[in-house]
């Protein structure tokens, strides 16, 4: 059985393996959410030498022994030739992985605007930082990356970046487009017209039958004020 280990109360960086998980309809046992944050921490304690710099990792069996996985872009670079959601096709699975990592480097933009001072201070205690670096991204960051997933979309006819065919890489910016929609709602509202063939990927992800039946359950929990994306509405402007 897959285990997946990530923070219980957020989606976070752990919605992104979620998706593409429920997506497949892969089955996993989803650790921290069944037995609380204490068994996460619980995992994570006695673990040394290589191991996973945080939450979320996975563990699995390959090849009849037991390891674990860390860092979004690898994990569902082994879920997705291990689960049949990639594109098994070397050249092609390399330009996923490549997009599959520029929604990382999106994803550690964004937690960077509400905090762009340090992580472990509060929001509240950078805030005048965080209206400086939101502006930044609302006006340039969120264009330029929204602009270079639009692209990569234009490569070939179909919602999905492979064409009629749904990877991990469709999931991720179905989430991504989320979040920001959660984070920037007047601005999204303001630019998602520029980005067509992006939304219609989003869309289908939404109509996908696993992705559907995710949602409407409530193990799918919502945006809030402890995750990665975040709203706050001074940090928002068209």
């Amino acid at each position: 059985m897959l285990d997946l280990w990530y923070w219980p109360s957020i989606p976070g960086r752990g919605e992104f393996v979620r998706l593409a998980l429920e997506a497949a309809e892969v089955p996993y046992r989803d650790r921290a959410r069944d037995e609380g944050v204490e068994a996460l921490v619980a995992d994570m304690k006695p673990r040394h030498g290589i191991k996973p710099f945080a939450p979320p990792y996975i563990t699995c069996e390959v090849e009849g022994r037991e390891v674990t996985i860390a860092q979004v872009g690898h994990i569902l670079t082994w879920l997705a030739d291990a689960h049949g959601f990639g594109a098994s096709d070397l050249p092609k699975d390399l330009e996923l992985i490549m997009l599959q990592l520029t929604v990382s480097d999106v994803v550690a933009e964004v937690h960077a605007v509400h905090h762009p001072v340090g992580v472990s201070a509060y929001y509240e205690d950078q805030k005048d930082a965080a209206l400086v670096a939101a502006k930044h991204f609302r006006e340039e960051r969120i264009p330029k990356f929204l602009g270079y997933f639009e692209d990569a979309l234009s490569a070939i006819d179909g919602p999905f970046v492979l064409g009629a065919k749904w990877s991990h890489v469709d999931t991720s910016l179905f989430q991504l487009v989320e979040g920001l929609r959660f984070m920037f709602p007047k601005r999204m509202a303001a630019v998602e017209a520029d980005f067509p063939k992006l939304i219609a990927c989003h869309d289908a992800v939404a109509a996908l039958p696993g992705i559907k039946a995710y949602r409407a359950s409530d193990r799918c929990i919502p945006f809030n004020q402890d995750g990665i994306f975040r709203h706050y509405p001074e940090l928002d402007a068209a």
